[in-house]
């Protein structure tokens, strides 16, 4: 198939930013698929599998027929041009519009299931949902739920919005791999496994819905009392999986992020990082660059870490007993094994990377001593089912109210268009704080600069979703090395002269902060040799 491709290179209103026929046709495709799912909201008779299949393939080929159209008649090469003359890339009014209508729905998804068809004490569902009801009694036997259409509709946009990317990316491996990566993960490990797992249950056998690919403390809940018991009940599968869960939060996180960073998680395997590399690609610009920013998204993400890491001691220490003659881990040694192993962490990196921590040590501390303080207090103030006077139920509830919910799901994606694609992984992410904090103090992963090349064009802070000012180390020469850094490596695909590079080395020389290049008091050719 041939395209004819457009040269044009004005900057002011190039050809390129007009819609096609060609593009509009696929739009009123994708359109009228989407149509058909409003349609079951008003709870008429169209639900089978059949139409369900036809509305998401009409979405799916909508998307990948204005991609197609959209990128293959470019050159290869970054088509990030005409952002800022897009309403909906722009904070324009389609955007704001775009940001509505995704918060409406996620908080409908969250706190109102009945108004999307969801059957109440065993009725059967209507509407959205119902229409649904084929595709979740095929994969995993039953009727759907609000999460099964939520699901099925996060995957479907991460594998539409994913050939999208994959056009628009087709001259880069990297972020061809990465696409690829994260395209796999969602379909398998996030949503047909843990529904094929479903499926297996019966009587005799009980599996919690377990994504494979989250890990603590991502999935916060994974240590509740039902979940550890329903694993457990479950025979080798089940301990395998709590095994497994384990294992990853202690070896193989730590092992990989030391290895190439905290991006193999954050843009190569996590189902939000996924969304918010395809779906979220056009809203990337839109991230606040600003200094208070960062520290605010310091200050907040860290407490969110804190926050989990007290309250899944607290859900543990709440099923525990305390008769050591009837359990080998009582509530006592728990909560000393807890503040032992937090401890030596703290020393170690206190010990050997002060020197890199800066400012951050203080933080570091501050959120150190709020545990250890925290963990006192459970002992001393918490009594059967209560933690600090307060409920144990009603923590949790609070924190997937909070966080799990309007944190992650309103805000971190409702307000793509607003603030960008990655609020929620800059600003609440706790998995994103602890291998952001591994990141930092112990891995070869770093971006290289090469700032005699820089040209100081800002493409790569623009588009840098987690805001970091990358043009500042591009210019002096030093390497990256943040907490915050997903490794997604676009600064590296739109820089025009190979400033960047994403790097795995070894541990010497990787963060340079205070190396300045005058010539005067530093032998630059040796300094040059040691990086």
């Amino acid at each position: 198939m041939s395209h004819k491709l457009n040269h044009s290179l004005s900057l002011a209103k190039p050809d390129a930013y007009h819609t096609s026929p060609k593009q509009k046709l696929f739009l009123a495709i994708g359109m009228v698929g989407f149509f058909v799912l409003v349609l079951t909201l008003f709870n008429l008779d169209i639900s089978s599998g059949w139409t369900l299949a036809s509305a998401l393939l009409l979405i799916v080929f909508g998307i990948g027929g204005f991609a197609t159209d959209a990128y293959l008649n470019k050159p290869k090469g970054i088509k990030n041009d005409g952002v800022w003359f897009k309403s909906i890339s722009s904070r324009g009014l389609s955007g704001w519009l775009t940001g509505l209508v995704l918060t409406f729905f996620y908080i409908v998804l969250y706190f109102y299931p009945h108004l999307l068809g969801l059957g109440k004490d065993g009725a059967a569902n209507t509407g959205l949902i119902a229409f649904f009801d084929p595709l979740s009694k095929l994969l995993n036997g039953g009727a759907a739920s609000q999460w099964f259409v939520y699901g099925t509709l996060y995957t479907l946009a991460i594998l539409a919005f994913g050939y999208k990317f994959l056009l628009k990316y087709r001259h880069n491996r990297y972020e061809q791999l990465r696409t690829y990566s994260v395209m796999f993960f969602q379909l398998g490990f996030a949503f047909l496994i843990p529904e094929f797992m479903a499926r297996l249950n019966s009587d005799t056998f009980s599996l919690p819905y377990y994504d494979l690919k989250n890990i603590w403390p991502l999935n916060y809940y994974n240590f509740e009392q039902y979940r550890v018991d329903s694993l457990i009940s479950a025979g080798d599968v089940g301990l395998g999986i709590l095994i497994f869960g384990v294992a990853s939060i202690f070896i193989i996180t730590p092992i990989l992020t030391y290895k190439y960073g905290k991006r193999w998680y954050c843009s190569w395997v996590c189902g939000c990082g996924g969304l918010a590399e395809t779906a979220g690609d056009p809203f990337r610009h839109l991230s606040d660059k600003r200094q208070v920013a960062w520290k605010i998204e310091r200050w907040v993400v860290h407490s969110v870490l804190v926050f989990v890491v007290l309250m899944t001691t607290a859900v543990i220490y709440t099923y525990l007993g305390y008769d050591a003659e009837k359990y080998w881990l009582t509530k006592d040694i728990f909560l000393f094994a807890v503040a032992g192993f937090l401890t030596f962490i703290f020393a170690l990196i206190m010990i050997f990377k002060r020197h890199e921590l800066g400012k951050d040590a203080r933080y570091g501390a501050i959120g150190y001593f709020v545990i250890i303080l925290a963990l006192i207090g459970f002992h001393y103030l918490s009594s059967g089912t209560k933690l600090f006077l307060f409920e144990a139920e009603t923590l949790r509830s609070t924190y997937g109210f909070l966080i799990g919910a309007i944190f992650s799901g309103v805000i971190g994606t409702g307000f793509y268009p607003i603030f960008g694609n990655r609020v929620w992984c800059r600003f609440g992410c706790p998995m994103a704080a602890i291998l952001g904090f591994q990141q930092r103090m112990l891995s070869k992963f770093r971006i290289t600069t090469n700032g005699g090349q820089c040209i100081s064009c800002g493409n790569c802070s623009t588009y840098c979703e987690m805001g970091i000012d990358v043009r500042a180390y591009a210019q002096k020469g030093e390497n990256i090395v943040r907490s915050s850094c997903v490794g997604c490596g676009i600064c590296s695909a739109v820089c025009p002269r190979g400033v960047l590079k994403l790097e795995n080395d070894s541990m010497e020389g990787r963060i340079n902060p205070n190396d300045i290049l005058l010539g005067n008091d530093v032998d630059l050719m040796d300094l040059v040799n040691q990086k």
